[in-house]
């Protein structure tokens, strides 16, 4: 009888485990997961051709922004290159902004932990849609461009590179985090953005709490990779009449290989960059320097 007791609880958690495990399919689909007692959404691209052991890019939204790939444009060159990609959805803060808890002063008190929640959900789409654990990244807009350098600080076994677009240093995480392990990053950013300023904000005069230049940000991590020398050139632009110059900053010869990447946009504002060059080629053309081959 206790056999019996046994093996239908058995059956009943892992009847239950099944149906909170979504079916994922080719294309684009839209799923929940609960995770940290939050019922969660994000949005899935798994490509045609995709095979076994795929690599994983997440991209993350900007404050008050959604899942949404079409903001992006990273799917179609996920089908020409064969990886998934996972499009989360952040949770509301205390003024109703979808965004990344990454301690902006409006985010005071929020409980939510973004840097678990990405990190599991990581960790169950290798599990479920049998991608690499060694080959997952990191990009993001804005806010989520500071998501992928507090996930480079806090978990850099888990993102094999990191890309923030517009992203920045909070000055807490340059004060009070110390990089673990060395992790390449690619940040591309407008000199003019007024938003996420070029040369920083020290003052707070923008409300998103004190943050580093930059520069600063990005040569930290060109430290933290032990990178050797910096390779300059000027790439040519989609929009010659915009009068933006797109600079490129190429930190190499680092720890295993790493390299930190710079595409300084002169008088670009805060976007994703796409109308001065194709952002999403250029972010796989980085990631994919750091695919670990079996």
């Amino acid at each position: 009888m206790k056999k019996i007791l046994t093996t239908i609880v058995f059956l009943c958690v892992a009847v239950c485990a099944a149906a909170r495990t979504p079916e994922y399919r080719k294309g684009l689909g839209e799923y929940k997961i609960r995770i940290g007692g939050i019922e969660r959404t994000f949005k899935l691209y798994l490509p045609t051709n995709l095979s076994d052991e795929a690599p994983l890019v997440f991209v993350l939204h900007g404050y008050g922004g959604s899942a949404n790939p079409d903001r992006f444009g990273m799917n179609p060159v996920a089908e020409a290159n064969g990886f998934a990609v996972c499009y989360p959805q952040g949770e509301r803060d205390g003024k109703g902004k979808t965004g990344w808890n990454v301690g902006y002063p409006v985010q005071q008190g929020m409980k939510t932990d973004d840097v678990d929640f990405v990190c599991r959900l990581a960790r169950h789409l290798q599990k479920h849609c049998n991608l690499s654990k060694r080959n997952t990244f990191c990009t993001g807009m804005s806010n989520g461009g500071e998501m992928c350098y507090l996930l480079a600080y806090l978990r850099p076994k888990m993102f094999a590179a990191v890309a923030p677009v517009s992203g920045l240093t909070l000055e807490w995480m340059y004060r009070d985090l110390t990089a673990k392990r060395p992790v390449p990053l690619f940040e591309i950013h407008g000199t003019k953005d007024t938003t996420s300023a070029w040369e920083g904000d020290p003052e707070n005069k923008g409300g998103w709490g004190k943050y580093i230049s930059v520069p600063l940000a990005v040569g930290y991590w060109a430290a933290v990779n032990r990178c050797t020398h910096e390779v300059t050139e000027e790439l040519p632009s989609k929009r010659l009449e915009s009068g933006h110059r797109i600079i490129a900053h190429r930190y190499l010869g680092g720890t295993n290989g790493n390299e930190v990447w710079l595409y300084e946009i002169i008088n670009g504002k805060h976007s994703w960059a796409s109308k001065d060059i194709d952002t999403c080629e250029e972010i796989w053309r980085f990631f994919s320097r750091f695919v670990e081959r079996k």
